[in-house]
């Protein structure tokens, strides 16, 4: 078995590697993400692509599987990314106010053979999300809760944010970050799992 090492600092992905039972180490990718994409499924997988490559040129990059991934939310086709200030965060909260949107993760999954020889293995996972109307009064009380700050669209479905929530399509684990069932049957298709 490869060494996995996962290129992201975020503490959901970290949990749902754990969960699924993946043997890993986590190293941060710190470089800069400038994307051409203009497409949502493009631009995850681009970035996520991006933090692999990131780590990988960090290491000796041989016999290792080094993932990536990124998570944006979609909404009519643009991409809403992390807000600047809770100004920002409220007009996104308030733009996703009964109606349905969508979460992209892409998972770039780079396989090292022993000779530093890339495979790589990228997807993208979209999930459909429909929130509830809030009034004002509970967007301002949502942002005051610190949490919607450091999250794409201004939003943790895993948090108090999910009292909003009124259904999902798709794979919930996606929306958190990390689309774990494709990730295992990556996983698997190249021996690791």
């Amino acid at each position: 078995m490869k060494k996995i090492i996962l290129g992201s600092a975020s503490p959901r992905r970290k949990a749902l590697m754990e969960q699924m039972g993946a043997e890993f180490e986590v190293k941060a990718s710190f470089g800069e993400e400038i994307y051409k994409s203009t497409v949502p499924e493009e631009i995850v997988k681009e970035l996520a692509t991006m933090k692999a490559q990131n780590v990988a040129a960090d290491l000796n990059a041989q016999n290792i599987i080094v993932i990536g991934a990124d998570t944006v939310v979609a909404l009519d086709g643009s991409v809403l990314g992390k807000p600047k200030d809770e100004v920002d965060a409220f007009g996104m909260l308030k733009s996703l106010q009964g109606r349905e949107h969508e979460v992209f993760t892409g998972v770039s999954l780079l396989d090292f053979s022993e000779t530093g020889a890339c495979k790589p293995h990228v997807c993208a996972v979209g999930t459909k999300v429909f929130v509830h109307n809030m009034d004002d009064s509970e967007i301002l009380a949502y942002i005051q809760s610190g949490e919607p700050m450091d999250k794409a669209g201004a939003y943790g479905i895993q948090g108090k944010f999910a009292a909003y929530i009124d259904r999902i399509e798709g794979d919930y684990y996606n929306v958190m970050g990390l689309p774990i069932s494709r990730l295992y049957q990556l996983l698997k298709e190249i021996g690791q799992m």
